[in-house]
């Protein structure tokens, strides 16, 4: 799909300052049939970060997501992209052009298709579906195949049926289909839910490589995976901001823990 003339352009990550902000959160509000799902939401996240959003079920944390990627426009607020970039005022396939890359908690994947496909029709490129599968890729972009494909752990599996994946693999395919869109953020709503033990730790390493170039939000709900990888927790509710910092300032933070963690998060000593 060709960027709309109004769609702005996203510029190469490589070269950004990692220390400058990427996303700016502004006095944000949503509201569905009278119900303020977010009010008066302010949120920064720096090139680089990894962040997880937790909060209890109803908290804003997913509204927070479709906000960001243009799923929803909220009724007051606005949401800066790298500084100057507007998000409420974009439409949802101009924010995926212009580097931002959603994946929903269910993966969504090509089953018919081999892992390797699937990567291909992924690539950020002005092709179709049918002319992205039958056109031959460039040396780069076969390196970056590569490279993708080592990160997500699914070389020997590259011309697999996608169909044929255990549930972990499907969720570090479609992680590797949205690397290949280089998109600058990239927003993951669960993505450790239903995984064995030993595939959840994988993710979250897998999290950590990516977000040495890129920047993350995790939307998570599995605390243990939260304390194990989290760098920095921002906690929602009632569709605001309650607290912010490491998982071991979250963890003993009184409020935090009367209006959502409670007895699930052991205090350290």
């Amino acid at each position: 799909m060709q960027p709309t003339a109004n769609a702005p352009q996203a510029g190469p990550h490589a070269a950004a300052d990692r220390h400058t902000d990427i996303l700016r959160v502004e006095g944000l509000e949503v509201s569905f049939d009278g119900f303020k799902a977010i009010q008066g939401l302010n949120l920064t996240l720096a090139r680089g970060e990894l962040r997880f959003l937790i909060g209890p079920n109803g908290a804003g944390k997913t509204t927070l997501l479709d906000v960001i990627c243009g799923k929803v426009k909220p009724s007051q607020g606005r949401v800066f992209f790298k500084n100057q970039i507007d998000l409420t005022r974009h439409q949802e396939h101009q924010i995926a052009q212009i580097g931002i890359g959603r994946k929903f908690q269910a993966p969504s994947v090509f089953a018919m298709l081999t892992v390797i496909d699937n990567m291909v029709l992924s690539m950020k490129q002005p092709r179709g579906i049918i002319s992205a599968l039958r056109a031959k890729t460039s040396a780069e972009q076969q390196e970056r195949l590569i490279e993708r494909l080592a990160m997500i752990g699914l070389t020997d599996k590259r011309q697999a049926k996608a169909g044929s994946l255990s549930h972990g693999e499907k969720q570090w395919l479609e992680i590797g289909m949205l690397l290949m869109q280089e998109p600058d953020l990239l927003l993951l709503d669960e993505p450790a839910a239903g995984m064995t033990d030993s595939e959840t730790e994988k993710t979250g390493e897998l999290l950590h490589q990516i977000s040495e170039k890129q920047t993350v939000i995790v939307v998570e709900h599995d605390m243990e995976f939260v304390r194990q990888f989290a760098k920095t927790v921002t906690v929602l509710h009632e569709g605001t901001v309650l607290r912010e910092g490491t998982m071991q300032e979250i963890q003993n933070d009184d409020k935090v823990a009367e209006v959502y963690l409670g007895r699930r998060v052991e205090r350290s000593a």
